[in-house]
């Protein structure tokens, strides 16, 4: 279970690291989708969103390949995984996939490191 939470960590620090990285240097080219699609990321990068989740990818990619604030980079990363599964599933089926996989190593680090989000889970504070 150790070494399957360790590949499973240091993918997705990989993945978003990597991804985020893109957002700055763009080194991944990518042609942009038609339709409602181009119209979403349109507005990302007129708007200069996609420098704020470029951002908060690397960050939380990083944190998860150095093992530091690992619950801190799956907090941070949750809701980007989100907003990558829905645009996927709602825009543009075309990276629904990898998007899926990318959802699962989460999930499985989630419950791995489960002990540290406990407290989020507390129905009534005293």
């Amino acid at each position: 279970m150790k070494i399957t939470a360790l590949i499973a960590r240091l993918l997705l620090g990989l993945v978003f690291f990597v991804f985020g990285l893109n957002a700055f240097l763009h080194f991944i080219p990518a042609v942009l989708p038609t339709g409602l699609a181009g119209q979403f990321f349109t507005v990302l990068f007129q708007s200069h969103w996609v420098l704020f989740i470029g951002g908060v990818q690397t960050i939380g990619g990083a944190l998860l390949l150095v093992n530091r604030y690992v619950p801190l980079a799956l907090a941070l990363l949750g809701p980007i995984i989100v907003n990558i599964l829905l645009y996927h599933f709602l825009l543009d089926f075309a990276g629904a996939p990898v998007a899926v996989i990318v959802a699962v190593l989460w999930l499985f680090l989630f419950f791995y490191y489960q002990k540290y989000f406990s407290s989020l889970f507390v129905q009534k504070t005293s």
